[in-house]
C-alpha cells in the first residue's frame, strides 16, 4: 500500500520484501529493551503492517514514538487505540527524510571536530578507569556511533526493498537512497576518525577484534562516561579545532586535535537516479 499523497486514497500494493523486518527492528529500537520484546509486526490482508504491543503498560505513549520513528523512514502511519498501522510509502514523509539526511549532511556530519573531541574525552576517561588499551578503540566507536544515531537508523532498513508503482514515488525513493548512502559512508568516516583518535590516545595500541562479552562490559557502562555538557554546549559541531584546543583541554587533547584534520569530503547535492539501498 502507498500513500501517493496527503489525504489521497492509498493505493494498494503488496508489502515489500523485508518490510516487516525492518518494521520491527524500528518499533523494538524505540520500545527500548524492556518493551521490545513485547513488539508485534503483521501484514495487513490487502497491504501494509499493523503493529501491537503484548504489554499495555504506556502502549500510547510507545505507539506514537514508534510513529514518529517510522515517519522519520518515509512511511504513512495511523495510531489505533490499541495498535498502530503503516499503510505504506508517503511522499511528503519521504521528502521529510530527505531534508532530515541533507540536514545531517551539511550539519553534524559535516565536520569533524566534534567527534574528535569525543573520542579523546571518551578515552581519556575510560584509560582512567581502567579499560584495556586494546578495548579502547572499539568501546569510543560504539559510543560515538550511538551518539550519531543515523548509523543504528540506517541499520533498521538492511534488506528492505524500497518500491512502488508510481513514478513520483519511485524518484523520492531512489533520493532518499542516494542521500542515505552518503550519510553512511560519512557516518562511516566519523567512526573511523573516532577509532583513530582513541588509539592515539591509548599509546598507538593495535586494533584487533573483541569478543563481544569483553566489549558489551564496557559498553554497557558508558552511562558515566559520556562528556560534560557544560563542554558539549561550549563546542558546537560547526567549531573548529581552535574550540577544542582553547582553555581547559589537556595536553593529550591538544596534541590530537592537532593532528586531525577538518576536512569536508563531499557535498549534499540530491540523487535523482535509481540507487540500491
Amino acid at each position: 500500500m502507498t500513500m501517493d499523497s496527503t489525504g489521497a486514497s492509498p493505493h494498494l500494493e503488496a508489502t515489500s520484501l523485508g518490510q516487516e523486518q525492518a518494521v520491527r527492528r524500528i518499533c523494538a529500537r524505540v520500545a527500548g529493551p524492556a518493551a521490545g520484546a513485547d513488539v508485534q509486526v503483521a501484514s495487513l490482508p490487502l497491504g501494509g503492517v499493523q503493529v501491537w504491543l503484548d504489554a499495555p503498560r504506556q502502549r500510547w505513549h510507545v505507539h506514537h514514538r514508534m510513529a514518529r520513528e517510522l515517519r522519520l523512514a518515509g512511511w504513512h502511519t495511523e495510531t489505533g487505540p490499541d495498535r498502530l498501522l503503516l499503510l505504506g510509502w508517503s511522499a511528503v514523509f519521504l521528502g521529510h527524510r530527505a531534508r532530515m539526511l541533507g540536514a545531517a549532511l551539511s550539519g553534524r556530519l559535516a565536520h569533524f571536530d566534534r567527534t574528535a573531541f569525543m573520542a579523546v574525552m571518551l578515552a581519556t576517561r575510560l584509560r582512567h578507569q581502567g579499560c584495556p588499551p586494546g578495548y579502547l578503540a572499539a568501546v569510543v566507536e560504539a559510543r560515538c556511533r550511538d551518539e550519531l544515531r543515523w548509523p543504528e537508523r540506517l541499520s533498521d532498513l538492511r534488506g528492505l526493498e524500497r518500491r512502488s508503482s508510481l513514478e513520483p514515488l519511485r524518484l523520492r525513493l531512489a533520493q532518499v537512497a542516494g542521500l542515505e548512502a552518503k550519510v553512511a559512508r560519512r557516518c562511516g568516516e566519523h567512526l573511523a576518525l573516532a577509532g583513530k583518535v582513541a588509539r592515539m590516545v591509548a599509546g598507538g595500541a593495535p586494533q584487533y577484534l573483541l569478543d563481544a562479552p569483553a566489549r558489551d562490559l564496557w559498553t554497557d557502562g558508558l552511562g558515566d562516561v559520556s562528556m560534560p555538557a557544560g563542554r558539549r554546549r561550549a563546542h558546537p559541531a560547526s567549531g573548529t579545532a581552535r574550540d577544542v584546543s582553547g582553555r581547559g583541554a589537556g595536553l593529550t587533547e591538544r596534541l590530537v586535535c592537532i593532528s586531525v584534520p577538518n576536512v569536508d569530503v563531499g557535498g549534499t547535492d540530491d540523487v535523482s537516479a535509481v540507487i540500491t539501498p
